[in-house]
């Protein structure tokens, strides 16, 4: 029997459809990573180590895509956010997972709020708390319109696709000699630990990790039949992260080699576009970082309301005005201090270094379990675990440098 012309259109939609919400996953997830302290981190550490950094990136990628091939597929699989998950292993887990989250995201989201208003500076010279407070309402405009969902996916990747054409333009003026970055990334001369420990904390700890995840159940992306669909994103997700990190370190080392101490600049990542292009880098680096501070609000925002949303009927009715309010709290702090609280932060993503291990081991018992009950008779593949778990020793050891940030912060 041949398909209806009707029959087709709908079929021809609905792989559209699903075709946008991977991708709009994906980029979530990508571009929640991709923020203000992204930026700053990349360029301060390409500034300390010059080339060696190469070896850094190429370590953290492997790590990231460990673990979000694992909390993806786990959540994916489970079809459940990850906070209920954990509560199902261990009652009352989801809740301080949950709660850790939170926190993290909201203090992550003054910094992001900041952010914007840093790029609106740089590309307007508008008045900064005038640039948080427009930012803001603009990503409340986006999450709170009819069609949330369709418009945040498409947004996420216009302003993840803007940021790496621009960065790509800017480490094409700057000449970076790529020769001596590829050869650093596999034969670097000096290792910086440091560098590769908060660079995966920044990429996949606290609420970044679960972002495309929790996008992919909210949009029915789920169940062992779509496994392959949720791998791929997966994967996909930290390449687009990853493409970003990679275009900033060139451009940057660019600037590095040629001779600009950015160590004493006062605002690093314009320093470092201003020597690469001049005027021009100036506003582009406005550009660039209030996408990727506007980007990582919306990411923020909708996934800290994700983990707290399913707790109760009245919180999942009233999901729109939650992630209003968030961005609205996050706002309100911002204009209160006119910057983003550096004890605050620092603590923000100590505690992100513990999220992760926390809510990874959680997702790796539901994994190893033999009964499937929450895999829907899923045999999850035992080569996957490993690596899971070994990505998980890692974030052990990240947790406990997170832990002396946080011992810090006391003394």
């Amino acid at each position: 029997m041949s398909e209806s012309p009707a029959s087709g259109t709908s079929t021809a939609a609905a792989s559209r459809t699903r075709r946008g919400t991977l991708l709009g996953a994906m980029f979530l997830m990508a571009t929640s990573a991709i923020g203000p302290g992204f930026i700053t981190q990349t360029t301060n550490f390409t500034a300390q180590l010059g080339a060696a950094f190469a070896f850094a990136i190429l370590v953290s990628i492997v790590v990231d895509i460990a673990v979000q091939l694992n909390l993806w597929r786990v959540i994916g699989v489970a079809g459940v956010h990850a906070q209920d998950l954990a509560n199902r292993v261990l009652p009352g887990a989801g809740y301080l997972l949950a709660a850790l989250i939170v926190f993290g995201g909201l203090v992550f989201n003054v910094g992001n709020i900041a952010g914007t208003a840093l790029g609106l500076d740089a590309l307007f010279g508008l008045e900064v708390k005038i640039g948080g407070a427009v930012s803001a309402l603009i990503a409340i405009g986006i999450l709170a319109s009819r069609r949330a969902g369709v418009a945040m996916d498409r947004i996420i990747v216009v302003l993840g696709v803007l940021m790496i054409v621009l960065t790509l333009y800017v480490a094409v003026v700057s000449g970076p000699p790529v020769g001596e970055a590829l050869r650093q990334s596999v034969l670097p001369d000096e290792i910086g630990w440091v560098a590769i420990v908060t660079i995966i904390g920044g990429t996949v700890g606290g609420y970044i990790s679960y972002s495309g995840a929790h996008r992919l159940v909210d949009t029915g992306v789920k169940g062992p039949e779509n496994v392959g669909a949720i791998s791929r994103a997966s994967v996909t997700g930290v390449i687009v992260t990853a493409v970003m990190r990679v275009l900033l370190f060139l451009a940057v080392l660019g600037v590095v080699a040629g001779g600009v101490d950015l160590l004493t600049a006062e605002n690093p990542p314009a320093a470092a576009f201003a020597a690469a292009a001049g005027e021009v880098g100036l506003r582009l680096f406005g550009v660039i970082i209030w996408a990727a501070a506007i980007s990582s609000v919306i990411g923020a925002s909708y996934t800290s309301v994700s983990f707290v949303a399913g707790f109760s009927p009245w919180l999942t009715r009233n999901r729109g005005w939650l992630v209003t309010g968030f961005i609205a709290l996050s706002t309100v702090i911002y204009l209160a201090l006119g910057q983003a609280p550096a004890t605050l932060l620092i603590l923000a993503g100590a505690l992100n270094g513990l999220i992760l291990p926390v809510g990874m081991g959680i997702m790796l018992w539901v994994a190893a379990r033999r009964s499937h009950d929450l895999l829907h008779g899923y045999r999850y593949p035992v080569w996957l675990l490993g690596i899971g778990v070994s990505a998980w020793l890692l974030t052990i050891y990240i947790a406990w440098q997170s832990l002396s940030g946080i011992a810090a912060l006391w003394q």
